[in-house]
């Protein structure tokens, strides 16, 4: 993989991380100074956590200007790893069947979003 294919990676999934921990923040201090019951924001996560690696593939695709689903693969795959180490280097356990549903998801979401940067940002040099 070319230098410039991991940078964008590496960029990718920087933003990804971003997004989430904007999200997470705002989200716990919905939950704190409100009435809001965490069981009830399942499915908003859930499309947060998804837009988040859309957003982090368009990202990748975008700064890698070619290979769009190689890059934004790339960053769902990275950005998977990371999640699993810190599960089971951090908690000792790997990931339940519904996990690994998951995170398969968030890497096809990436790839999308890498596919679809690559080709809004154009073949500039």
């Amino acid at each position: 993989m070319e230098k410039n294919s991991f940078s964008a990676i590496l960029y990718g999934v920087i933003t990804t991380f971003i997004i989430v921990i904007v999200s997470s923040v705002v989200l716990s201090l919905l939950l704190r100074f409100s009435n809001i019951q965490e069981s009830s924001l399942t499915w908003v996560v859930l499309t947060l956590s998804f837009l988040a690696l859309f957003i982090g593939g368009f990202v990748s695709g975008g700064k890698g200007k070619k290979k769009g689903w190689l890059v934004g693969g790339g960053t769902g795959l990275l950005f998977t790893i990371l999640v699993f180490l810190v599960q089971f280097l951090g908690y000792q356990t790997g990931f339940s069947i519904e996990q690994l549903l998951y995170h398969l998801g968030y890497i096809v979401t990436a790839v999308l979003g890498g596919m679809i940067g690559v080709n809004m940002t154009g073949k500039r040099a």
